[in-house]
């Protein structure tokens, strides 16, 4: 390398190899890996959960020592000069630390203080943050009275108290919405472009990743491919389809599709489902069709989630490229059938309100849910969604207004509703110290099973759900993809008909995505009703209605199509879910500004 081409790499890894042991295994992070980051560019990290990302931003930051191999940051070794590398370097970790008993400026008072900053240079440094990141008016606010997005932008301003020439963001979007990830990105590009600043960056939004100006996709601890976005999507041209079948739900037209001999991948988008076909597969429009009558398609650009999901899909080898077999919900019981449809709907929310102190968290809501459908929960964080699902499940009271489950209202039999619902929670929400087998028969005998039946239920989980091979692992040192597997296996324990999910896919990557959506297709085919709040905006286009909230408030109901086309405009005629999404939630605000 020329001594020019040296001066824009800032971080540097070649042939580093990281392995940890837990007991008698001994799981490999990186295998032989080599990259470089030049100067002045956003370089994304991407690659399936356990990929090996956290890692390699650990060992660049000097946190975790290579087992063999050389890093480099700013031309300086990092295992012998650790603290050197440490003081020109921001982190933030995924679960960055604030405090939350602690102010906004408090907190950055404290990592001024932790990283060294003189208090001449504060002032001018905090007022640039706080303007920044739009935190200005809340320096006095308490950090765990913010909103997610808030906490977002309150940790990244607190790693950059002091100017980093280089900053390591490890999923810095997961759990905030549209909004909040919007602005984050704002944020990256203008330290990019004014500070000169060079950012390394993982994520599970592989939309994001698109505006990085260099991707890196890990893979088991290995590069599988590195270069710009572009250069990426190039080898699926000619492989991308999108295909619509009027007349048959998207649910039913995907999953027929996913089954063609010749299609990689199979994805609801909008109205439509979008296929990638094999490499090397007959590419006729009849044949990826499957001779589905009616249906219509035609070629369409390739996405980086494509080209993601085709290398992951391709390199697995021939035969597992296609949809697993989505999971029985049951084992041998007479209700693997899906419980009998109900007449009305299953879940009636009337003008109901939550209110803490003055503060109303839920205000005046009013939407149902039918048997089998799947309705999605939207809105911005701090908008209302879990504290309405915590009232559905009955474990918040409403202040005000009629909630009705399975036919029981609420306020009268919540016990007897709880029976009927599974609830996966926005947070892992297992015990981390037992096992996988130990949680399952913990959450088996609180919904009272024991004996051969409980034992026919944990069996059927660790089939169904790939948990087997894990049984015996603390659910604390699962990878993110198998603690949901097993949270979703818990609330499925009791066969409940009626299924809660808040924010169940946040942090984990496409694959697992697909993998959870299969899962919750096949239960919503046989009956089972399904709730289900999300900050992935394509996953909302699997919903069959979707009800939008901000500030506690229902905004719009509706399937999709019908939200999409009531926020149509000139300058968004065809308007995506998340370009709806931002124009009501933008709306709410200028109309609560003027007001």
């Amino acid at each position: 390398m020329s001594p020019d081409a040296a001066a824009q790499v800032v971080l540097e890894l070649r042939d580093v190899r990281k392995q940890f042991v837990a007991g008698a295994r001994t799981l490999t992070a990186l295998r032989s890996v080599s990259l470089s980051v030049r100067r002045g560019c956003v370089t994304g990290l991407i690659g399936p959960d356990g990929a090996g990302k956290t890692s390699l931003m650990r060992l660049a930051v000097g946190l975790l020592e290579p087992d063999k191999g050389q890093i480099t940051v700013l031309g300086r070794d990092v295992t012998r000069e650790a603290q050197a590398v440490q003081a020109s370097v921001g982190y933030m970790p995924q679960r960055f630390g604030l405090y939350e008993d602690l102010s906004v400026q408090e907190n950055l008072d404290l990592y001024a203080d932790l990283q060294g900053v003189p208090p001449s240079s504060r002032a001018s440094r905090n007022g640039q943050l706080m303007h920044m990141t739009g935190l200005a008016r809340f320096t006095g606010r308490l950090a765990g009275r913010l909103s997610g997005g808030m906490k977002q932008k309150l940790g990244l301003a607190c790693t950059l108290v002091r100017a980093p020439e280089l900053l390591l963001l490890d999923e810095p979007t997961v759990g905030v919405d549209p909004v909040s990830r919007r602005e984050l990105w704002q944020i990256v590009y203008r330290l990019v472009r004014e500070e000169r600043m060079t950012v390394l960056l993982s994520t599970a939004y592989l939309d994001e990743a698109e505006r990085c100006d260099e991707i890196v996709l890990l893979h088991e601890g290995e590069i599988l491919g590195q270069g710009r976005p572009a250069e990426l999507r190039e080898p699926l041209r000619g492989r991308t389809f999108s295909a619509s079948s009027p007349g048959r739900s998207n649910r039913a037209f995907q999953k027929a599709l996913a089954a063609v001999p010749g299609v990689l991948d199979a994805v609801i988008q909008a109205d439509r489902v979008r296929i990638v076909a094999r490499s090397g597969a007959q590419l006729a429009p009849d044949r990826l069709l499957g001779g589905i009558e009616g249906a219509t398609i035609e070629a369409v650009e390739p996405r980086l989630e494509d080209a993601f999901v085709a290398m992951l899909r391709e390199r697995a080898g021939a035969g597992e490229g296609r949809e697993r077999a989505p999971p029985s919900p049951g084992g041998a019981s007479p209700r693997d059938a899906g419980p009998a449809p109900r007449r009305g709907p299953v879940i009636e929310v009337r003008n109901v309100s939550r209110q803490f102190g003055q503060f109303y968290a839920v205000r005046n809501a009013t939407f149902d849910v039918a048997a089998g459908e799947v309705f999605g929960l939207l809105g911005p964080n701090g908008a209302g969604k879990s504290t309405t699902f915590r009232m559905l499940c009955g474990l918040l009271p409403a202040s005000a207004g009629v909630l009705r489950v399975a036919a029981l209202d609420l306020r009268h039999a919540a016990a007897a509703a709880r029976a009927r619902i599974g609830y996966m929670s926005q947070k892992f929400s297992l015990y981390g110290n037992l096992s996988v087998r130990e949680n399952l028969r913990f959450f088996s005998s609180a919904y009272n099973m024991s004996g051969a039946r409980q034992g026919e239920r944990i069996e059927w989980a660790m089939e169904q759900f790939e948990l087997a091979a894990m049984a015996e692992m603390a659910s604390q040192d699962l990878s993110l993809g198998h603690k949901q597997r097993l949270a979703m296996a818990c609330a499925l324990m009791h066969e409940p008909e009626i299924l809660f999910l808040d924010e169940p896919t946040s942090g984990v990557d496409p694959m697992a995505r697909r993998e959870f959506w299969s899962r919750i297709n096949a239960l919503a085919e046989r009956g089972v009703t399904i709730l289900v709040t999300t900050h992935f905006m394509e996953e909302a286009e699997y919903c069959d209605r979707l009800a939008i909230m901000a500030d506690g408030e229902v905004l719009a109901i509706g399937s999709p199509a019908e939200i999409k086309r009531g926020q149509r405009s000139e300058g968004h005629p065809d308007p995506t879910m998340e370009d709806a999404f931002i124009a009501l939630i933008e709306n709410r605000a200028r109309g609560a500004a003027a007001t």
